[in-house]
Formats: structure tokens, C-alpha cells, sequence
């Protein structure tokens, strides 16, 4: 007698269907084999004259915003699968991680069953698969001050997460890597180790986001790995976050699953052609990542001079770890009423950390004047 292999997905994806009913207008030209000059059946509005639209953001706008978009988005595909030396079919894109981290909550977790994530990380995890009827399993972060010989830690704890999995039966185990609020980067085999560790029937959802800061980005492994979703976004090295772009690596049987429930025309016309844009031009996001980290290390270079304690990042942001969630709040406030935004996390676990987005109007003398004012006042750990 054979066991029956445990499954990863909702029972239902597994049978026939459902099927799209819109795959769209360059899906069909595709299978045609040529164009549709004259489209009469989508009910878009492509007589519209769009004068305010083209005056006030162009004719190229205008244009791309009267037709649906292409729901495969086969060309953004396409170079993403060159740049990335891996198959179009291990491709899966949406409107940004966010909508990514729905997706595969959505096609992998019921109501009742569990999701093991770090307690503080990016918690838009917990929100969606709270949303679910999901229950959200928390993991301390694994903590480490800096002293004389070694620079302080502030990372997911890799074998605590695993050991949560098999504990409460998980469906998925969420890990930011970068890390994001700690800007932590696990090495690709300490991934690995942990994807293998893991349950045979439990997804890995692994938020690559800040991929693109790595200091190894360009020769990075992005392969599938098994029952893995890697996800990466255009909002940060590409600067699209208000266009809403990002995609999934995956096994391609995984993505033939997730794209049963994906909203096939999320990703707007606009969004694509931008990311289209900028991976055939490479080399001014390139030059973006380049300044966003050679700004980084200056900032942290900065907050430590005044004693603070900065934490490593391969992030477009450094952290900052103040003594108390009560000093950090403070700082937090202070900076809110002179117009100046950096985030403190919303988790409690969390609260002691200030994260500051690396940008060269943060090295504006007095920009941070409270912040350096309540490092100075902190005792070394």
C-alpha cells in the first residue's frame, strides 16, 4: 500500500480547473499567431480621448491606460527570465509582494491551519493570513549585542523557525532575506538548510524584496527551490513602488497551481511597460543600488560615530537598536512633529529598533538631530 504524498495546496487545485475565463487580448494574439487590430470585445474604452490624462503624464500613459493589460505579462517574462538565467514558466508576476504573499496564502492555507513566521518581521504576513482564518505561530528573533570583537545581531532564528513548522504542523514558514526591519541576510545555504528542514507538506514563502541590495545580488543563486516562493519586487532597486511590480520564483508546476487563483488583470499595462523599460536598461538601476548603498554605509557610519549602535544591513535602510522601546517611541515622535518619517516596527518584540530608509536627504545636518541627541545617551550595551 502506498502513502499518499502530502499536499502543499488546497485539495481543490489539484483537479481540473478552474480555468481563466480572461486570459486576454495578447494571450490569444499569441495563440492566433498574429495581431488584433480591431477589438470590438473587451468593452475597454479605447475611444476615449484622454486629453486631461495625456496633458498632465503624457501620450504614452494615456495610451497604455485604455486596454487591459497582458495577463500572462509574456514579454516583462521573458527578460526576467534572461536576466535571471532561469525558465519563463518558474515565473509568476503580480501588482508587488504584497499581492505575491496573498497569492500563496490564499492557495496553500485554510481556515484553522498554521503559518510560523519571526515575531516583529514584515507583518503585512500575519495580516493576510490572519485574514484567511489562518493561525500565526510567532519565533523571537535571535538577539546579539555588539561588543568589542563582534558587531551586534538582530536575525530570524533559522532553527527555531523549523522546529515551529514541525511543532504546530505548519502550512507555511515565512523568512525575509534581507531581513526586513533588521536588514539581516542569511547565507543562501543557511536557506537551503532550512528549506530542507522543514515539514515535506510545508511551502518555504521567502521575501527576497531586498534582494537587489545584497552585496552578491548579481551572482546570487535565483533558481526555483523545491516548495519554495521566492519573491522580488521592482519597488525598491527599481523605484516602481507606486506602479505596484513584482514577481515569483517557483517550481513551474507550483506556478501552473497559484495561477488558478491569481486576478489575472491585477498588474496594470503601465506597470509592465515600465518594468520592461528598466530591465532593458539595466544599468541605471545598477547605478541606483550602487549610491543607495554607498549612502548606507556613510548614514551608519554617521550614527555610529555618535555611539549608536547600527546594525549590518544588505537593505536599502539601516536599523538602529536604542535601549528601550519606550526611548525609541520617543525618538519617533519627536522626529513626526518636524516632518521627518523613519519607522519604528509595530510589534512589541520589535520596539527598541528605529529604521531609517538610506537616502542622501538623511545626512541633511540636523536631519536626525533627536535621533544622535538619544544615541549619546545611551549606555553600551
Amino acid at each position: 500500500m502506498t502513502t499518499a504524498r502530502p499536499r502543499r495546496f488546497l485539495a481543490h487545485l489539484y483537479q481540473d480547473g478552474p480555468h481563466n475565463p480572461f486570459p486576454g487580448i495578447k494571450a490569444l494574439e499569441r495563440r492566433l499567431g498574429h495581431s488584433l487590430p480591431y477589438q470590438y470585445g473587451s468593452n475597454e474604452g479605447l475611444d476615449m480621448p484622454h486629453r486631461e490624462l495625456s496633458g498632465a503624464l503624457g501620450s504614452a500613459l494615456a495610451g497604455l491606460s485604455r486596454s487591459y493589460s497582458d495577463a500572462d505579462a509574456w514579454q516583462l517574462r521573458q527578460q526576467l527570465a534572461v536576466h535571471l538565467s532561469i525558465s519563463m514558466e518558474s515565473l509568476l508576476v503580480d501588482a508587488g509582494a504584497d499581492s505575491l504573499l496573498a497569492l500563496a496564502i490564499r492557495a496553500t492555507v485554510t481556515v484553522g491551519e498554521r503559518v510560523v513566521t519571526s515575531a516583529g518581521t514584515y507583518p503585512t504576513l500575519a495580516y493576510f493570513a490572519r485574514a484567511q482564518g489562518a493561525e500565526v505561530i510567532e519565533v523571537p528573533y535571535s538577539e546579539a549585542f555588539a561588543d568589542a570583537a563582534n558587531d551586534g545581531q538582530l536575525a530570524p532564528d533559522l532553527a527555531a523557525l523549523a522546529a515551529a513548522a514541525h511543532e504546530h504542523d505548519a502550512r507555511i514558514v515565512y523568512l525575509a532575506n534581507p531581513d526586513n526591519p533588521s536588514g539581516h541576510l542569511h547565507t543562501d545555504a543557511a536557506v537551503r538548510t532550512l528549506r530542507d528542514a522543514l515539514p515535506e507538506h510545508c511551502s518555504l514563502l521567502l521575501d527576497e524584496a531586498y534582494h537587489d541590495f545584497r552585496d552578491d545580488a548579481a551572482t546570487a543563486d535565483s533558481a526555483p527551490m523545491t516548495a519554495t516562493f521566492r519573491l522580488r519586487t521592482f519597488s525598491k532597486a527599481y523605484g516602481l513602488a507606486g506602479l505596484r511590480l513584482g514577481f515569483m520564483i517557483a517550481d513551474p508546476a507550483d506556478i501552473a497551481l497559484l495561477m488558478k487563483v491569481r486576478i489575472h488583470y491585477a498588474v496594470s499595462a503601465p506597470a509592465l511597460a515600465a518594468g520592461e523599460l528598466l530591465l532593458s536598461h539595466p544599468d541605471e538601476a545598477a547605478a541606483h543600488v550602487t549610491s543607495v548603498i554607498e549612502v548606507r554605509e556613510r548614514l551608519a557610519a554617521h550614527l555610529r560615530s555618535f555611539g549608536g549602535e547600527v546594525l549590518p544591513s544588505a537593505t536599502n535602510f539601516i536599523c538602529v537598536r536604542l535601549k528601550s522601546a519606550e526611548q525609541a517611541a520617543q525618538v519617533q515622535q519627536l522626529l513626526l512633529s518636524e516632518g521627518v518619517l523613519i519607522n519604528r516596527p509595530p510589534h512589541p518584540a520589535l520596539g527598541h529598533i528605529l529604521r531609517i530608509s538610506t537616502l542622501e536627504d538623511s545626512l541633511v545636518p540636523g536631519r536626525l538631530t533627536h535621533l544622535e541627541h538619544a544615541i549619546q545617551e545611551t549606555p553600551s550595551a
